[in-house]
């Protein structure tokens, strides 16, 4: 029997009914704080992660960030209700404009992942995929009761929801290639610096 042959058996077996289907992947469930694995795995990942008590924290914790990297007291704020509705009075200037380079933003993550420390960003009016690629330090905030387990638990939810959003983008760490003589280089095709606020309440 050649190729072309096995192929059409299998397809033939599969419209039949016959192929027996590999069992459903199931991950090794996580012992412990999904918040504390997330955050190590996130560091691993070169970012930083910090935990705040309150939503109301964030814009001392987003000034204390700029402080520690000697940039200039600006944040790139998307128009989302959510972050717009904070009390930025922390002495920080506020730009809803399109961040560069050369910028610092904060987004919203509407999941993280434990299993990988990876970040979970939903495209939205508000929340555009773009903004994700072009600061050069992103401050991501995400909420503790939004930290699952595994990747699987994230489509879950997605799904649950109901219409899924145009992009879903999923992000570990901060932008980095090897592809130049296998020389990690930071910022590649993103963000060369991520902070990680965690929210807890």
């Amino acid at each position: 029997m050649n190729a072309r042959d096995e192929i059409l058996s299998s397809i033939r077996m599969r419209q039949a009914g016959k192929m027996v289907r590999p069992p459903r992947y199931r991950a090794a469930p996580i012992v412990g704080s999904l918040k504390q694995q997330f955050a190590e795995r996130a560091i691993a990942e070169a970012a930083e992660v910090r935990f705040l008590n309150r939503m109301e924290d964030v814009p001392a914790a987003v000034a204390d960030i700029l402080r520690a990297r000697n940039m200039p007291a600006s944040v790139h704020l998307p128009s989302d209700a959510r972050t717009n509705s904070l009390p930025w009075s922390t002495g920080l200037v506020l730009d809803h404009t399109p961040p560069g380079p050369n910028d610092a933003a904060l987004a919203i993550a509407l999941f993280a992942v434990a299993e990988t420390g990876t970040l979970v960003y939903a495209s939205a009016p508000g929340a555009p995929s773009s903004w994700h690629f072009r600061p050069g330090l992103e401050i991501a905030l995400v909420s503790a009761c939004n930290i699952l387990p595994q990747l699987e638990d994230v489509f879950a939810r997605l799904r649950k929801g109901g219409a899924i959003a145009s992009t879903v983008n999923f992000v570990t760490g901060p932008s980095r290639t090897g592809d130049i003589e296998q020389t990690l280089e930071l910022g590649a095709h993103g963000p060369k610096a991520l902070s990680i606020l965690v929210v807890k309440e």
